[in-house]
């Protein structure tokens, strides 16, 4: 193994030929960095995840799809995210770092935090939340884990990268504010946190420039901003011109361009086009990742692979929300084989995780079929559908009402457990779904089963949400199991019988309908471009705002207890110029009991509001949360910090974070929608002003202290039309409303000229 050091970096950057450099800035192949045999710099690797390592085994293929290697396929991020739990996500990274040091490969290519803003985004499996705080307090510690083992993570996709359909070349129209409270952020908080070694970035373009050569995006925030000092990696075939990515910090294209791209970056640094010392720093971020990752390789690795699934058991437990429970779970096993019956294909054939990249070559995988089998149960089964994907497909003349007819006769007089979901087909990479909808021949066979059946019993398989409005009623209980990974089956299995509690929270809203989500308006655009004109208000926020009523809301997730909250207390401090962005400003506890007759895991959230903001606002969004285990009859504190920066918004005005004195509504409970706790407290804080100038309204020129007055004397009687003692207030609104240089070009007053404003607006503007 060639020993390569930090300390080597300079002098080999010294040493390399022009073309050398060029090169390092591309692959060799699909998969591996190039190598400078020279000067003794080796090629790493470079390979997927997120939930699970994808290694291809042998030689690799031109578009990467040939056989992996068998890992540990973990529940898929939907899943990851839906159990609040910081800590489980940490452990989660360990395991997939043991398997990525053991593999010999350099970066697990994830976690993947881009947020939903539409549920029928084709990838939504791939990412954690449609809450962007939600998603970076779980994303981090992922992170941090996998990189525990001296591996690299890949953060991705930044940014804006919210849907499939034309995903190489579509221009995401997006405000500077939106970006900025909801695309972002959860980018800068694992990068501010965890550094991860590498982040990648997306296809699309925002605001027409492509992710791969926005200096903006790329220098101006990843790196002068946040302080990332890793490197810049494309997703698979995002770069459109090499030479402009090279300048605005993209270090790594990635895969192999067979030398095309280096031919331009040699030719520009020629012509002068593109300055040597920004080759050199690619070349040098693309060294040091080398670097630390021959370092860490340095000795035999190994993992546990036994345990490595016991952790995705554990997890899939835990990933699952019950999201209904009519009081018939959890079944009782004793007498579940002359109980109940298992229905639905998917109880033998498991959707266990998404298509595309990320498809992991499971090192084992357990269907709930074979889960009870391994508890000695032999409980009745009926496929009652067909599944394309399955291996042993019921027999090709029997239709789907032919397994509709049997399954219903078999769970007649029993609790049937129905195993329903999205075929494979139905959400991958590549492409975006088209409704929100189960297939026909699942839903079809539910009002079949309940018409017979004493109980049933929903079990779904699913990488993002779906519709269940039209057919909850005639389930007793709803068990959402998203993509469970290779330990799923027997995961579910435990759930239903007791053996562990459900304890996940939606980190997606369940809408009633596709119409109702804000941003369907414009999803998935068109003519090259998608416009997020529904800005802030996507998921809860969204839904909330225009108060359309949801099946299940977000944060939302049953157990088999109950939980009391009470005991709200809130105190907040005065904000002043001094008050630095991450000093606490308000802090909140509360007390949650256990009143039900079994242990438990309560998940409190906090969420707050700005009912009498200036600026639009959701009705409430998520500022904290906690996951507290507690037997029956415990009570515990809670207590969450709200620091300035967490309180404020993007003011697009002086392009920088603002907090906005008047009321904070502090609520705690449940879900978004079960906030049983509530409180209201003032913030106190300077008034946030508008920088003055000539297109400024009257009004904001009289709500500033200073210039105000200034104005109001300058204008001489004119002010009395639009002041406080005005005897026409209709016009006094209007006239309000109106940009101050109107006044002067108008001649609406003889009393203030042009120069008379230049005037003003040399002593008071953009202040």
């Amino acid at each position: 193994m060639t020993d390569l050091s930090l300390s080597d970096i300079p002098g080999l950057v010294a040493e390399l030929t022009l073309e050398e450099k060029a090169s390092l800035c591309s692959g060799s192949d699909f998969w591996h960095t190039q190598e400078v045999q020279r000067l003794g710099i080796p090629a790493v690797m470079l390979t997927d995840g997120p939930h699970g390592l994808r290694k291809q085994a042998g030689e690799t293929d031109h578009l990467g799809l040939n056989d992996s290697v068998p890992a540990t396929c973990f529940p898929s991020a939907a899943g990851l995210g839906s159990t609040w739990d910081r800590d489980l996500l940490h452990r989660v990274g360990e395991a997939l770092g043991a398997e990525t040091l053991a593999n010999d490969v350099a970066v697990l290519l994830g976690p993947g935090i881009n947020i939903k803003r539409s549920p029928l985004c084709g990838r939504n499996f791939e990412y954690l939340s449609e809450d962007p705080y939600l998603t970076g307090e779980l994303a981090a510690p992922l992170v941090t884990g996998v990189q525990s083992h001296g591996v690299g993570t890949s953060l991705k996709h930044f940014a804006a990268n919210n849907q499939e359909t034309d995903r190489m070349r579509v221009s995401v129209e997006v405000d500077e504010r939106t970006l900025r409270e909801i695309y972002l952020p959860a980018f800068e908080t694992v990068v501010t946190r965890s550094h991860p070694w590498t982040v990648m970035c997306s296809y699309n373009k925002i605001n027409g420039t492509y992710a791969s050569q926005d200096p903006w995006l790329l220098t101006e925030v990843l790196r002068d901003e946040w302080g990332f000092e890793g490197l810049v990696v494309s997703d698979w075939g995002a770069v459109d011109d090499r030479v402009a990515g090279v300048a605005a910090g993209l270090d790594l294209e990635m895969p192999s361009s067979r030398g095309v791209n280096d031919a331009r970056i040699v030719e520009a640094v020629r012509s002068g086009s593109l300055d040597e010392a920004d080759l050199d720093a690619a070349v040098t971020r693309v060294l040091t990742l080398v670097a630390r990752s021959r370092q860490a390789g340095s000795e035999p690795a190994s993992f546990d692979i036994e345990a490595n699934h016991a952790l995705a058991h554990e997890v899939a437990t835990r990933t699952a929300v019950l999201l209904k429970n009519d009081g018939v779970l959890p079944l009782e096993g004793a007498t579940l084989e002359s109980t109940a019956v298992v229905i639905g294909e998917m109880a033998r054939t498991p959707r266990y995780q998404g298509a595309g990249s990320s498809h992991v070559n499971p090192s084992r995988l357990v269907s709930a079929l074979d889960a009870l089998a391994e508890r000695g149960l032999q409980v009745p089964f009926a496929p009652g559908y067909r599944l394309a994907e399955a291996a042993d497909e019921p027999e090709p003349d029997r239709s789907d009402e032919d397994l509709r007819r049997e399954a219903a006769l078999l769970a007649t007089g029993r609790t049937a457990v129905l195993f329903l979901g999205l075929p494979a087909a139905d959400e991958s990479e590549g492409y975006d779904r088209e409704h929100l909808d189960l297939p026909v021949s699942h839903v079809s066979l539910l009002r079949a089963v309940a018409e017979v059946a004493d109980h049933v019993v929903v079990l779904l398989s699913n990488g993002s949400a779906v519709a269940v409005a039209d057919w909850e009623e005639q389930a007793d209980a709803i068990l959402e199991l998203w993509l469970g990974g290779q330990a799923g089956g027997s995961a579910a299995v435990g759930l239903l019988l007791g053996d562990a509690a459900p304890s996940g929270h939606l980190a997606e809203s369940m809408p009633e309908r596709l119409a109702d989500v804000p941003a369907q308006l414009n999803f998935p655009g068109e003519d090259g471009s998608v416009h997020y004109g529904e800005r802030i208000f996507i998921g809860y926020r969204g839904l909330d705002a225009i108060e359309a009523p949801v099946s299940y809301p977000f944060g939302h997730g049953l157990t088999y207890t109950s939980f009391d909250y009470t005991e709200l207390d809130v105190t907040a401090a005065p904000v002043t110029a001094e008050t630095a962005e991450h000093d606490v400003v308000v802090r909140v506890a509360a007390v949650v009991t256990n009143t039900g007759g079994r242990d438990g895991v309560a998940v409190p959230q906090l969420y707050v509001g700005r009912p009498h903001s200036a600026i639009a606002r959701a009705p409430r969004e998520l500022r904290g949360f906690d996951r507290v285990e507690l037997a029956p009859g415990q009570s515990r504190r809670v207590e969450f910090a709200l620091t300035r920066r967490d309180l404020s918004h993007w003011d697009v005005g002086t392009h920088g974070w603002a907090l906005e004195p008047g009321i904070l509504v502090v609520s705690v409970g449940s879900s978004s929608r079960d906030l049983p706790l509530r409180a209201t407290t003032q913030l106190e804080a300077p008034v946030l002003r508008r920088p003055l100038n000539d297109h400024s309204t009257i009004r904001e020129w009289m709500e500033h202290p200073e210039a105000g007055p200034a104005l109001s004397h300058a204008m001489g009687d004119f002010a009395a039309t639009f002041g406080p003692d005005s005897p026409d207030p209709m016009t006094a609104a209007f006239l309000m409303a109106m940009p101050v240089v109107k006044v002067p070009l108008m001649g609406m007053s003889d009393a203030i000229t042009l120069d008379d404003l230049d005037a003003l607006l040399a002593r008071y503007g953009n202040r």
